[in-house]
C-alpha cells in the first residue's frame, strides 16, 4: 500500500505547501494532491491557490513527489488545454504527474463562475470527450473529432508524455463507473461506499483502487483525548483517529480488501511532524 497526502491548496502559503511537501516525500509519502476549485467550498472568501500552478510549484520543489490533484474538474479546462498542461508538468517533473479528473463536486460553482453547465447528464458526457480526446492528443498523432461539446479537426500536440500519465476518477455512479472501466488507470473510492465496494469492484474494469480518507494520527496517549476532540469538533465522526499500530491495523484490513493506495486528509492539516511519525510508524509498516 503507498500514501499520498491530501492537503487543500488553501489558507496557508505557497511556502508552507512547500514544506508539507518536502516532509512528506522525506517520510516516505508517494505523492501529494490538492483539489480544484474556483472559489473553496464552504470558504468561499478563504484564499486559495490554482491546482495546476500549485502541482507545477511542488513538483519543481521536490524530487521523487508525484503530483495531482484530487479532481480536476474537467469543465474549467478545454481538453486541448489540459492536455498540454499535463505534457507540460509530466515533462517537468521527470514523469512525476497524476491527471486526476472529474465531473465536478459542486455544480453552484459552475453557475457562479459561469463556467459549463450544472446539469449532471451534460457534465459526464463533457468528461467523456475530454478523456477521449486527451488520449487521441498523448499520442501524438493527427486526429479528427466530433462530439456534442468538442470538435477538433486534423488536432495534433508534441511532445508526447513521457510514459502513461496515470488517469484518476473517482465517483460511484453508473455513467461513471463506465469511464472508470474505460479509461482510468485508478478508481478513487470515499469511505462512504465502502460497504459497496466488493459489489461494485468489477464495474471498475482494470483500473486499480485507492481510497481518500480523513485522518487524525494520535502521536501519544496522553494527547488522545484532545486530538480526537479537536478532530471531531472539526470534521465530525468521519475521520479515522489511531495511534500508528490502530493506523496499521485499519489500512491493513483495507490493503487486504484490495486497496493500493490511500489519500490521507490529516484533521491537523499535514503538519511536518505528523508526517514524519506516519512515515515512521504506518508507512514503513505496511510497505
Amino acid at each position: 500500500m503507498e500514501f499520498y497526502v491530501f492537503l487543500p491548496q488553501m489558507r496557508m502559503t505557497l511556502d508552507a505547501i512547500v514544506e508539507r511537501s518536502r516532509a512528506a516525500e522525506t517520510a516516505g509519502f508517494t505523492g501529494m494532491t490538492g483539489m480544484d476549485h474556483l472559489a473553496p467550498p464552504m470558504a468561499f472568501q478563504s484564499p486559495m491557490y490554482e491546482a495546476m500552478v500549485t502541482s507545477t510549484w511542488i513538483a519543481a520543489r521536490t524530487e521523487t513527489l508525484r503530483v495531482g490533484s484530487l479532481v480536476l474538474c474537467d469543465s474549467f479546462r478545454h481538453p486541448a488545454l489540459l492536455a498540454r498542461e499535463a505534457v507540460s508538468i509530466d515533462h517537468a517533473s521527470g514523469g512525476r504527474f497524476d491527471l486526476g479528473i472529474g465531473w465536478g463536486s459542486v455544480p453552484d460553482e459552475l453557475g457562479v463562475f459561469g463556467v459549463g453547465s450544472t446539469e449532471p447528464r451534460v457534465r459526464v458526457g463533457r468528461l467523456k470527450e475530454t478523456l477521449e480526446i486527451l488520449e487521441a492528443l498523448w499520442s501524438g498523432e493527427s486526429f479528427d473529432y466530433q462530439g456534442e461539446h468538442f470538435s477538433l479537426r486534423g488536432a495534433q500536440q508534441t511532445p508526447t508524455p513521457l510514459g502513461r500519465i496515470p488517469i484518476v476518477i473517482g465517483g460511484a455512479g453508473p455513467k461513471t463507473m463506465e469511464l472508470v472501466a474505460a479509461h482510468a488507470d485508478w478508481w478513487n473510492v470515499h469511505v462512504g461506499i465502502l460497504d459497496e465496494l466488493e459489489r461494485m469492484r468489477p464495474r471498475a474494469g482494470k483500473a486499480r483502487l485507492s481510497l481518500q480518507t480523513y485522518v487524525s494520527f494520535v502521536d501519544s496517549e496522553e494527547r488522545r483525548a484532545d486530538i480526537e476532540q479537536t478532530t471531531r469538533r472539526r470534521f465530525g465522526d468521519g475521520p479515522v483517529i489511531g495511534s500508528a499500530a490502530q493506523l496499521v491495523d485499519h489500512f491493513g484490513e483495507l490493503s487486504e480488501r484490495g486497496v493500493e493506495r490511500v489519500y490521507a486528509w490529516f484533521c491537523d492539516f499535514a503538519v511536518p511532524e505528523t508526517l514524519a511519525a506516519f512515515g515512521e510508524g504506518v508507512i514503513a509498516a505496511l510497505r
